[in-house]
């Protein structure tokens, strides 16, 4: 039985991830902000900053794999704190992938596609980042520290959706809550992405920690569509009236993080090392769908719950 420990674990990929893992390996998801009830795995509460307690996480629970989804993500918040961000996107990984490298640890670090500038679009793994945002800026050196402090490591650049304890974490919710109440939204014509449902994420990483895979890897859908076309797919998908999103440009939404227009990533590399296809936006969106309907959504909301009702 392999002993992993993921951090972020009641974070929208680090949830879904924890209880994957759990339905047949040990372990110990950490926690910070958002307390967990009954969750089928042990958590801790832990402040990733604090660098003795995480030595002694890792004494006590002694993983096999350690898989880091703790960041800070809200565009927003980091623009408005950066020092805040920097602490916790660059120097706790750099802490975390040290101690892995010093026990013989698999570590598989999760990044962003806001490392790139979005100017040009398909980025191969190879590609010069040049990010916009304090989010980008600091992921991208947290990716640089993790690879200096633990070349073995994995270094996945993701994007991903899916349902969530709080019910509004991904772009995917957003348009569901919205239009599921004949509320209109805004959709950005002027941005591409490659979101990928959180699940089949997750089945991802732990078959790149399988094979033991090494270096950054694009760990996106295998196709791309404007947040517009996706908000659009997702009212097809669940039958919502298409009309009430409104098409515009990112730069009329008055967000004051800098968003990159062209987060196109190709993720051949990743589709040659597994030796297979990779889902498409819309084999997610029907996920997404699927899951909702055979109750799986409703569950993720249980563990905010305190009797998990």
């Amino acid at each position: 039985m392999t002993r992993f420990l993921v951090t972020g674990a009641s974070g929208l990929l680090g949830l879904h991830l924890s209880l994957q893992i759990s339905k047949k390996d040990d372990l110990l998801g950490i926690i910070h902000e958002n307390t967990l009830r009954n969750a089928p795995f042990k958590t801790v509460a832990m402040d990733l900053t604090k660098e003795k307690a995480v030595i002694e996480m890792f004494e006590s629970f002694s993983p096999d794999i350690v898989i880091h989804c703790a960041a800070m993500a809200n565009l927003e918040a980091c623009e408005n704190h950066p020092e805040a961000a920097y602490q916790i996107n660059a120097l706790v990984p750099r802490r975390l992938a040290a101690e892995c490298r010093r026990r013989n640890i698999k570590l598989i670090h999760i990044s962003t596609d806001a490392v790139f500038d979005g100017i040009n679009g398909n980025y191969s793994e190879d590609d010069p980042t040049s990010p916009l945002s304090i989010y980008g800026r600091t992921k991208k050196e947290g990716e640089i520290q993790v690879l200096h402090e633990n070349p073995d490591a994995i270094v996945a650049r993701v994007n991903f959706f899916g349902w969530s304890q709080s019910g509004n974490r991904s772009l995917g919710e957003f348009f569901y809550n919205n239009l599921k109440d004949g509320k209109q939204v805004n959709g950005f014509v002027d941005i591409n992405f490659c979101p990928l449902y959180v699940n089949q994420l997750s089945d991802l990483l732990l078959e790149m920690a399988q094979k033991k895979l090494s270096g950054v890897y694009h760990v996106v859908s295998a196709d791309h569509m404007t947040k517009y076309e996706f908000g659009r797919a997702i009212a097809q998908q669940f039958g919502f009236d298409e009309q009430l999103i409104n098409p515009i440009s990112v730069s009329d939404s008055h967000l004051s993080a800098p968003r990159s227009h062209n987060l196109t990533l190709s993720t051949d590399k990743l589709a040659f090392d597994l030796q297979r296809k990779l889902p498409t936006i819309q084999d997610g969106i029907q996920q997404f769908y699927n899951d909702f309907y055979n109750g799986y959504a409703g569950k993720i909301r249980d563990f905010s719950n305190p009797a998990g009702n």
